[in-house]
């Protein structure tokens, strides 16, 4: 079966461990093995900053193992995705793995961000204007866009198994 590993702010859900069973759920219905960072066992090092070391490596290995990736990018505090996320997407991206992403539609940035009519946001920053929901940076290289995670999870099983292979 193919792994998707399942990148996403939701790991700091109050009931984040049920939620990822929940995720590894959707995908097993959809003959996929969904690895949430939270599977890793990681025993508390000696520091916080060796703890964290640990997690973002275990995480590595997972993102490394996986077939694809499917990712949350709904806003987290504030008007931007999870930064850890981001960054798994990344890592996937240079590692040839194709993500897919999902987040309530909300428009182009241009509807989401409050500018002026130069277009400068609040804090004088340019807000980009291509018609993307996210920066060009991630909506030029993922596989694909769904606004639940649902959708996101049959589609990436269709895109890695083909329409044939999922189960439903």
């Amino acid at each position: 079966m193919k792994k998707v590993y399942l990148a996403g702010p939701d790991v700091f859900r109050p009931d984040s461990h049920v939620w990822g069973k929940h995720l590894q759920t959707l995908c097993q219905q959809q003959g996929l093995i969904g690895l949430y960072p939270l599977d890793n066992e990681i025993a508390p090092a000696a520091t916080p900053q060796q703890t964290a070391s640990a997690i973002a490596q275990a995480n590595m290995r997972m993102i490394a193992q996986a077939d694809g990736v499917i990712a949350n990018l709904e806003p987290f505090r504030g008007a931007e995705p999870d930064s850890g996320t981001v960054f798994e997407v990344g890592v996937a991206v240079a590692l040839g793995k194709p993500v897919w992403v999902y987040f309530p539609w909300a428009g182009d940035l241009r509807q989401q961000v409050t500018h002026d009519d130069q277009g400068h946001c609040t804090q004088g920053w340019l807000v980009e204007d291509f018609s993307l929901p996210r920066n060009l940076m991630l909506a030029c290289q993922w596989q694909g866009y769904s606004p639940t995670v649902e959708a996101a999870i049959s589609a990436m099983a269709t895109h890695l198994l083909g329409p044939s292979d999922k189960r439903n």
